[in-house]
């Protein structure tokens, strides 16, 4: 099954009824959990704004000005979208995170100056790897 992005109409802001709505009850619990850990437990800010040239809404997420991550919501999951450098990328291989995460990354080609590292959440259990990801790049950034 292909991956389908939700949230395409710029005129629909992604509300946490439209968020619910979209992702179905177990993804929108799981988004609850990522947001109030962001928020609650790291105060991080996030903004959803609409992207002309992806055609969808997305999130981004800041300590300060600087960016942490990008959040996406798709069909039954949510994608984050972390950025490292050359500098910073090595990193990822002495996190406590789950050994594709890591095999998957040491295989991604440079955008630019920088590394994506995109994690798809599916579960709760999803949370710990992505938190860890998370912690990394508030040091390193």
């Amino acid at each position: 099954m292909e991956e389908k992005i939700l949230l395409r109409d710029p005129d629909v802001e992604p509300t946490d009824k439209v968020i619910e709505d979209s992702l179905g009850k177990d993804a929108y619990e799981i988004y609850k959990t990522l947001i109030e850990v962001i928020t609650g437990k790291y105060k991080l800010a996030y903004e959803w704004r609409f992207y002309k040239d992806g055609n969808a809404w997305l999130c981004k997420v800041t300590n300060k000005k600087k960016t942490v991550f990008w959040l996406s919501l798709w069909e039954i999951f949510i994608k984050t979208g972390f950025y490292f450098t050359e500098k910073t990328k090595g990193g990822i291989n002495n996190l406590p995170i789950d050994i594709e995460i890591k095999e998957k990354f040491s295989s991604s080609v440079s955008i630019g100056k920088l590394f994506a590292l995109s994690l798809d959440i599916k579960k709760t259990e999803d949370l710990k790897d992505f938190e860890e990801i998370m912690r990394y790049k508030l040091l390193k950034s």
